[in-house]
């Protein structure tokens, strides 16, 4: 997706899911499926993370992120859900767009940077509401790839 992580169509989905659960189960199967990584390990690492405190940062959008054994660089994940989900979030909101992060066990500065534009991205009102809104996956993928080729550009 950008140069500082990596995002593959098959990696960006909608879900409908009850609980935080059913959200870390999702990503974990699906960083498994698109990246090559173990499931139960990736949702081990995740869940390890979301119990020191919760990655909901605010705005409806959520990032659980972790970092696992066997990665070459930081890999990411979304998950539109059908309807926003508690994921004791800083401000209280439920969320409804769930951006996963994984990056090698030894990254330090790439894990944050990755980190860093995920949320900027996020924070812009505009592009929330089109993600939101997108009418279909394709969709969502397309509009997180031009955003990323023009910050690139």
């Amino acid at each position: 997706m950008t140069g500082l992580y990596t995002l593959k169509p098959e990696a960006v989905a909608t879900l409908r899911a009850d609980n935080k659960a059913v959200i870390f189960a999702e990503l974990a199967h699906s960083f498994a499926a698109t990246y090559g990584l173990d499931a139960e390990e990736v949702l081990e690492r995740l869940e390890e993370r979301e119990n020191l405190g919760s990655t909901g940062f605010g705005r409806g959008i959520a990032m659980p992120h972790a970092r696992v054994p066997g990665l070459a660089r930081p890999v990411t994940a979304l998950l539109r859900l059908e309807e926003p989900v508690e994921f004791n979030a800083a401000d209280g909101l439920p969320v409804d767009l769930v951006f996963g992060l994984l990056s090698p066990e030894n990254a330090g500065a790439s894990h944050l940077h990755a980190l860093a534009a995920i949320s900027r991205l996020v924070r812009n009102e505009d592009m929330h509401e089109a993600l939101i809104e997108a009418p279909n996956d394709e969709a969502l993928y397309a509009l997180l790839t031009n955003v990323a080729d023009r910050n690139a550009a």
